[in-house]
């Protein structure tokens, strides 16, 4: 009986890992795209004031401002999945450290992105 509860807390522990990753992924790619988001809206605001500078013709101005608008919009979308996708993260390495899996590249590299979006968040409150 011994025997198959080990199994049965490697499998459940291997399945658990493999979450670890795909969440410690996710989080990388939103952080990844979050900062995407704010150089494009960057990239926008600069052309919209250099539109302004140069007088462009209000309709192209008005363009451009609807483009810097929807910029502007995906951001905090964004933050909110990121922090749902921290939350999910955070409570998967808990999972594993309640089954004593406290070590490991996988969990390590999640502990690792764990701190980078938590710091992320901390210097960028809104």
């Amino acid at each position: 009986m011994k025997n198959e509860d080990s199994v049965s807390l490697d499998r459940i522990s291997m399945a658990t890992l493999r979450n670890l990753k795909i969440k410690t992924s996710t989080c990388k790619r939103i952080i990844k795209e979050l900062h995407s988001y704010e150089k494009e809206v960057e990239r926008e605001a600069a052309k919209t004031a250099d539109m302004k500078e140069k007088g462009a013709d209000p309709y192209d101005l008005k363009q451009q401002e609807n483009v810097l608008a929807e910029s502007r919009m995906m951001i905090p979308d964004c933050r909110k999945r990121l922090e749902a996708s921290l939350a999910d993260l955070t409570g998967t390495l808990a999972e594993l450290e309640d089954l004593e899996q406290n070590e490991g590249p996988e969990i390590d590299e999640a502990r690792s992105t764990i701190a980078e979006v938590e710091q992320f968040f901390q210097t960028t409150e809104v």
